[in-house]
């Protein structure tokens, strides 16, 4: 079965097929999503139309998505004119084949749940930390959406009271401000303005400030993570974006988490997501997979297709 993926973010639209499970064909090319959502679908039109022989398309995508239909219910500034895309009624309608749509931190934790980093758990939650902090719920290897497709918005945890209750902004007080790979940068760059990504940060780990500022950032990470494992009671929790990479991150944070949590959760299992930038790639492939054999066995639901 040979099925066209693509991962739309804000920045690239990776690509790829996958056959069999098998992913091969990778590679990527700008959003440019300051030309706005048309520009960006339209790219991934073209990209589709150098294809043959496929029998579906998955898709991996910013924003939150209604799955169900395929369209962008929200999607903030970063994407321009993309809330109400409908992305599946646009593409079944050129291609004929089945598309399935999905939010890109769920595609990558349905990738993580089939070929990653959770392939031994049903059921675990997953955390991604860049820009902001993104989560998904997997129970028995498939997404838990919630009643309109929003469930696991982890980064709106209130962790800090007194900043929530004098909020200029909806997100003061809550954990991506503090646990974000974004404000590990700005309190590194505060200390020191070449510090201005993660590279750089781990480069200069000798100095002892810098150390000191990626301890506090670590504890931050705990404090919104030991809320979820009190509420979950999981048996894995997989860590991913760029900065979980490092193996230092992992470690401090398996170190210090029975100090955050209760001793009857202590055995919940701390991972690093396995599957890198591919993860919303096979995750976005799985599930068009399943969206395919789900119209197989009921044939009125393909009719539009």
């Amino acid at each position: 079965m040979k099925i066209l993926v693509f991962d739309i973010g804000g920045t690239s639209i990776k690509y790829g097929v996958l056959t069999d499970g098998v992913l091969s064909g990778t590679g990527e090319t700008p959003t440019n999503a300051a030309l706005g959502a048309r520009h960006v679908l339209d790219t991934v039109i073209s990209l589709v139309r150098d294809q043959e022989g496929y029998e579906a398309i998955g898709i991996s995508t910013a924003g939150q998505v209604n799955a169900s239909d395929g369209s962008i219910i929200y999607a903030n500034s970063n994407l321009p004119g993309y809330t109400g895309m409908q992305i599946r009624r646009e593409l079944e309608d050129l291609f004929h084949v089945p598309v399935m749509v999905e939010n890109d931190v769920n595609a990558a934790a349905v990738g993580e749940a089939i070929y990653g980093a959770g392939k031994n758990y049903d059921d675990f939650l997953c955390l991604t930390y860049g820009t902001g902090v993104g989560g998904a719920i997997i129970q028995n290897k498939t997404v838990y959406h919630g009643s309109t497709f929003s469930a696991a918005e982890f980064g709106a945890i209130v962790t800090h009271s007194v900043e929530k209750l004098r909020q200029k902004d909806f997100f003061d007080g809550c954990y991506e401000r503090y646990a974000s790979t974004t404000a590990l940068v700005e309190k590194a760059r505060s200390y020191r303005p070449d510090l201005t990504d993660g590279r750089k940060i781990f480069e200069n780990l000798q100095d002892p400030e810098v150390m000191k500022i990626l301890d506090a950032w670590v504890d931050e990470v705990l404090l919104g993570l030991s809320s979820l494992v009190h509420i979950f009671n999981p048996a894995c929790v997989i860590l991913g974006g760029g900065v979980m990479a490092q193996p230092l991150i992992l470690q401090k944070v398996k170190d210090r988490i029975s100090r955050f949590i209760m001793p009857s959760y202590a055995h919940v299992d701390i991972r690093a997501a396995a599957l890198g930038n591919h993860a919303g790639l096979l995750g976005a492939g799985h599930l068009a997979m399943e969206y395919m054999k789900s119209l197989e066995s009921n044939p009125s639901l393909a009719q539009d297709v």
